[in-house]
């Protein structure tokens, strides 16, 4: 199973859990309740600004770890999350205009079309992959996009890629 959280783009060979229902999703219910997957069912697990609607209290680390679970031994978790340190950095730069800053803080807070988009953690490099590891990823590669789905994963502003983009394998021995 390649399972894709949060998604709204059919894709053949690849299962939608997404909280909303909507036409392609296979499974409706939150990111934070993976009970109905069984332990090593999946081959690859895609999340694409999902997990910073998640809190830093708990939640995030619950929920990798159930991506943890649900993998194959070299199963792979792929990730995207606002990249809150870049986006820090580039709020502050002279070169965006008014409505540039305003798109970044956007990312920073969610687009709050919905009850379901707030965003409560900012993630970055290093704090992704102290999570990653607390929860038994072993393998963790930055990558600048997937290339999978249409999604937020490979915007850009100006030569800046917005999103945090992290690739966590499972390790064979697990």
């Amino acid at each position: 199973m390649k399972l894709h959280i949060g998604g709204k783009e059919p894709k053949e060979g690849w299962q939608i859990l997404n909280i909303q229902p909507g036409p392609g999703v296979d499974f409706v219910g939150p990111c934070n309740d993976l009970s109905r997957f069984s332990d090593k069912s999946a081959d690859q697990i895609y999340a694409s600004h999902v997990y910073e609607h998640l809190s830093h209290r708990g939640e995030i680390k619950w929920v990798l770890s159930e991506n943890h679970r649900i993998l194959k031994p070299g199963g792979q978790l792929m990730i995207s999350v606002p990249d809150f340190e870049l986006l820090c950095q580039a709020f502050t730069q002279e070169q965006f205009t008014r409505e540039q800053r305003f798109q970044i803080m956007a990312y920073v807070f969610g687009g709050q079309e919905d009850p379901h988009d707030f965003h409560k953690i900012g993630l970055t490099e290093e704090f992704l992959r102290q999570y990653l590891n607390s929860v038994g990823f072993s393998h963790l590669e930055r990558v600048d996009e997937f290339g999978l789905f249409d999604d937020t994963s490979s915007v850009k502003l100006g030569s800046y890629y917005l999103s945090l983009n992290m690739i966590a394998t499972k390790s064979l021995a697990d």
